[in-house]
């Protein structure tokens, strides 16, 4: 047959007839031997799927050649050469749906080359190179300028500009100072720290962002769940129109058409497509999410996400930087609000209250501070310090009663309204005279306004819930034009907020820190945790966003939609195109002169396969970061 396929004569030698037999028999057992053993497994699993159907269609092939080769059918034809060709096409679909897989489980790799193989432990205060498995919780290691950092730790020495977006998926620099926290698998960007190992190998929050990314590309949803089921329901279809084939051809007395129809059937209606259309986009959307900070637990939960109604968000540490912060200054006459700032910063340097480290924070932030010395603690009322020669107090309303002084009426007046809102007050005097007084408060996130807005434009209702007193909560909602507010809410009672929006028939997404608000984001029907990258035991969460943003939010509803879609798509194309195919490969147009080859079948079978990856792969185009 290939021989009149290529116009050449073959030699009439005693063994060449043998030749196609002998080889089709090998690449039978051999190349079709994936095949055999997988539809072994269906059958044991009790499963019927691609495997079955294949090796149906590769067995039936193989048998009517092999009795045609030995002169036991009635047909007199043999299919060594399309079965050959057939278990080369379908070895070929079965490679490139492998490879498309491999690609996306390449995430995890990705991650474990995060780790650098060795590190520069300090050892009698010189460092020494180790490898990564040897260091230890309290190892002090040295983190080079470009360096990757080996373990999670805390720096004890130095201060650096770190590359995160392996992590978080943020692209900007974050600078870690002494007492913070890094996380292995990050990059030190300009300047050389030390730090204390907190954690190592399992234990590391990168080594719980594998797992995480593992078990969600594991996981199974219920779109896959539907197309097993497909594919059972398929493969029973398949089944019963390759009966019908041969026996409507063999009645017609075309035994060699019945048994190449039959084939074609089996070949044409495999389910390689459907059993691809989930498995792939699961594994490019995790892949996806992880590199760009957003880390999937439970995909029923992401599924759920499309049809949220209401977002509801934690106040203080998701909409709020969760610490104070200078938001106002009122200057006494001759003052102005640089001069305030540098002389309540400098009085402050020697405090460890979180009030005056905002106000230290502050004051940098705007140049730097003159010296202080003499540094006095006064409790109850404040600090004390000598600044450029002049006693500089600081403190809140026991140092005004203390002073007997006379606070300007500019500056009562702002401070009554700071009151209002409930903001902190510290008013600071020089010499015995209110120089001025400082409102702190826990600040709005520049991109809280942003993420509120985006939600909007998207159709959601936005509410938020807090423990703060509700003016203090009102106040914080009409700035972001928030729907709803649940305020002096306590947090065990979080859940039946959640609860509450529930039982009005919305779908409710909770967002908070993972930790206060476990309660509320294991009720809601998704939980986001919202910060938590280097913290992968936010058990409650369904979603865990590596980043603070909560513009990133929106994301998650666009990679929940996307995977959907595709999800979708995948299944109409794979489902239907077997459905319409079948009759054809059947020869149901045969009395028009249209039939479809073995292995015309299989390349439109492994073709239908290539478009459903191709259409998953669109997936990798998706931005889930925030603008």
């Amino acid at each position: 047959m290939f021989a009149d396929l290529l116009g050449y004569r073959v030699p009439h030698l005693p063994l060449v007839a043998w030749i196609p037999p002998v080889l089709g028999t090998v690449v039978f057992f051999y190349g079709g031997g994936p095949f055999l053993s997988g539809a072994r497994h269906e059958l044991r699993q009790r499963q019927p799927g691609m495997m079955l159907l294949i090796s149906l269609a590769i067995t039936v092939a193989f048998l009517a050649s092999l009795a045609a080769t030995f002169g036991i059918a009635s047909h007199g034809l043999d299919f060594w050469w399309e079965l050959v060709l057939l278990v080369d096409i379908m070895l070929l679909g079965h490679w490139l749906e492998m490879r498309a897989l491999g690609a996306s489980a390449g995430a995890l790799q990705a991650l474990a080359a995060l780790l650098p193989d060795e590190a520069e432990r300090i050892v009698d205060d010189e460092p020494e190179k180790v490898p990564v498995g040897a260091l230890r919780v309290g190892d002090t290691v040295l983190v080079r300028a470009g360096g990757r950092v080996p373990a999670d730790g805390t720096i004890v020495s130095g201060s650096a500009d770190f590359d995160e977006s392996m992590i978080t998926g943020e692209s900007r620099p974050v600078t870690r100072d002494p007492g913070e926290r890094v996380v292995a698998g990050t990059v030190a960007t300009d300047n050389s720290v030390r730090l204390e190992v907190t954690a190592v190998g399992e234990e590391t929050a990168l080594a719980g962002i594998q797992r995480m990314v593992a078990d969600a590309q594991e996981s199974r949803s219920r779109a896959q769940d539907l197309a097993d089921r497909a594919a059972a329901l398929l493969f029973y279809y398949a089944t019963a129109a390759a009966l019908i084939t041969v026996i409507a051809w063999t009645l017609l007395g075309d035994g060699g058409s019945a048994v190449e129809r039959t084939v074609t059937v089996l070949v044409i209606a495999c389910p390689h497509a459907l059993g691809l259309a989930i498995p792939l986009v699961v594994a490019i959307s995790t892949e996806l999410s992880a590199r760009q900070g957003i880390l999937i637990k439970n995909r029923h939960a992401l599924e759920r996400m499309r049809d949220v109604q209401t977002v509801l968000f934690d106040k203080t540490g998701t909409l709020t930087e969760g610490e104070p912060a200078v938001t106002a200054m009122a200057p006494a006459p001759g003052w102005s609000e640089e001069k305030l700032l540098a002389l309540a910063g400098a009085a402050e340097s020697d405090s460890e209250h979180p009030l005056a480290r905002a106000i230290v924070g502050s004051a940098r932030d705007r140049g730097p501070l003159p010296a202080a010395s003499a540094f006095q603690a006064l409790p109850g009322r404040g600090v004390r310090a000598t600044v450029d020669g002049r006693a500089v107090e600081v403190g809140g309303p026991a140092l005004l009663r203390a002073a007997n002084t006379t606070v300007p009426p500019e500056i009562s007046e702002a401070t009554a309204d700071w009151s209002t809102r409930g903001a902190s007050i510290l008013h600071v005097l020089v010499d015995g005279e209110v120089a001025g007084a400082l409102a702190l408060e826990d600040a709005i996130r520049p991109e809280s306004r942003q993420a509120v807005a985006d939600l909007h434009a998207a159709g959601l209702q936005v509410a938020m819930i807090t423990g703060d007193a509700r003016q203090v909560a009102e106040i914080v909602a009409a700035e972001l034009h928030i729907d709803e507010v649940f305020a002096e809410v306590l947090p065990q009672d979080k859940d039946a907020k959640v609860a509450d929006l529930q039982s009005r028939g919305r779908k409710v997404a909770m967002v908070g820190d993972g930790v206060n608000d476990a309660p509320a984001l294991a009720r809601a029907d998704v939980g986001i945790a919202i910060g938590a990258g280097s913290d992968v035991a936010a058990q409650s969460a369904d979603v865990i966003l590596a980043t603070d943003d909560p513009r990133a939010v929106l994301g998650v509803r666009t990679l929940s939609r996307a995977v959907y879609r595709k999800m979708v798509e995948n299944l109409l194309w794979a489902a239907g195109y077997n459905i319409v195919t079948v009759p054809l490969a059947a020869g149901a147009l045969a009395w028009a002169g249209i039939t479809l080859p073995m292995e015309v079948g299989a390349i439109l079978m492994s073709l239908s396969t290539i478009l459903v990856a191709l259409n998953a792969q669109t997936l990798r185009r998706l931005n889930l970061r925030p603008d």
